[in-house]
Parts: structure tokens; sequence; C-alpha cells
């Protein structure tokens, strides 16, 4: 039991710094400046939907995709763990990572009448690290039960991404710029050990 609590808190801590939902703050408020209160908590409901969607779906086949490709554990473990460690580095800097947008997509989700797929959900919350770092995860264990806290995990991130979205607002207000860029670089450092350990475990199966 104990080894599943510890799942259970590495995957939360790295899928919910690596979605980071208060860095996607701010582009939501862009994003949705001058909508309605019901069409913001619409929108922040079927973005963290579709993203939560897309994450359990690469956490439960991300072994047949393996297969597929003929890639093996090990090497997508120090891929995973590169592309991590480039959107933590990026956190680090308080700067937006281009793993997951580019500043045209931004640009384009601002002036976009519906945002909440794309570039909401896709791919500002479930974005390449974020799926890598689910796959990865679940890889960790070989049984169905092994799988559950890493589950939990993508469950509750979006749960709380929705209800961060949706007090996008007072977040702002709150933290402010300077606040919100404190909170990045804290969630940049974890996230960075996290990848390092990734890399680590990944590169010990490439050696055997």
């Amino acid at each position: 039991m104990p080894e599943y609590a510890s799942l259970f808190l590495v995957s939360l801590s790295a899928i919910f710094f690596v979605v980071d939902p208060i860095g996607v703050v701010p582009l939501f408020l862009a994003m949705t400046a001058g909508d309605s209160q019901e069409k913001v908590r619409r929108t922040a409901m079927r973005a963290c939907l579709v993203a939560c969607g897309m994450m359990l779906f690469f956490a439960l086949f991300g072994g047949v995709i393996f297969k597929v490709f003929g890639v093996s554990l090990g090497a997508f473990r120090v891929a995973g763990g590169i592309l991590l460690l480039i959107t933590a580095l990026d956190m680090l800097r308080a700067r937006p990572a281009e793993t997951r947008t580019t500043p045209s997509e931004e640009q384009e989700g601002v002036v976009k009448e519906d945002v909440a797929i794309v570039p909401l959900a896709i791919p500002l919350l479930a974005g390449p690290g974020a799926i890598a770092t689910a796959m990865v995860l679940m890889a960790k264990g070989d049984t169905l039960v092994s799988a559950i806290p890493v589950l939990a995990a993508v469950v509750l991130t979006f749960v709380a991404s929705y209800f961060i979205l949706r007090a996008s607002g007072l977040i702002q207000r709150v933290l402010r710029q300077s606040g919100v860029a404190i909170v990045e670089r804290v969630m940049g450092l974890i996230l960075a050990a996290i990848a390092v350990q990734f890399i680590a475990d990944g590169g010990k199966e490439l050696f055997k």
C-alpha cells in the first residue's frame, strides 16, 4: 500500500506541475476576455474534460503505442524526461514553454470564437510533455492496481485545473504577475528534479 501512495503523490505532483494550470491563467484570461461568466465556466469545463480524456487515453493505451512503433520504455522515458526538462527550464525562467504552444497559436486563440478545444485543451493543458509524463508513469507498474494511482492523479489534476481556470480572474488579482512567476519557478524546480529522475531511470534501462 505505501508504494501506491508514493506513486500517487509522485504522479500528482508531476502531472499537475507539467499541466501547470496556474501558468495557463493569463492566457485563459486573454482568450476569454469579454465573455460572460457562464461562457467562461463552460469553456473551462470543456477544456478540462477534453484534456483529461486525452491524457487518460494515452495513459491507458501508451503501451500499445510503444509496441506499434517499436519504441522501448527506456527510450521513451529518456525522451519524456528531456521534454519535461525543457518545460521545467522555461518555467524556471518564467517564460511560456514553446513545447506546449507557440506565440502564433496563442494569438490565434485570442481571436477565436471557441478556444476550449484548441488551444486550451490541446496543447496548453494536455501538451506533449503532459502526455509523455502520464505514459511514463503508467509504465512504472505492470498491474491494473498500479495504474489506479496514475489515473486518479490525472483526474484530480483536471478537477483542480477546472476550479483554477474558473477563478482565474481572482487568482490573477491576488498573485499578480510577480506572484504567478514565483509559483512558476517553484513548480519548475520540482519538475526539473522529476525530469532528471525520468532520464536516469530510462538511461539505466537503455544501458542494461
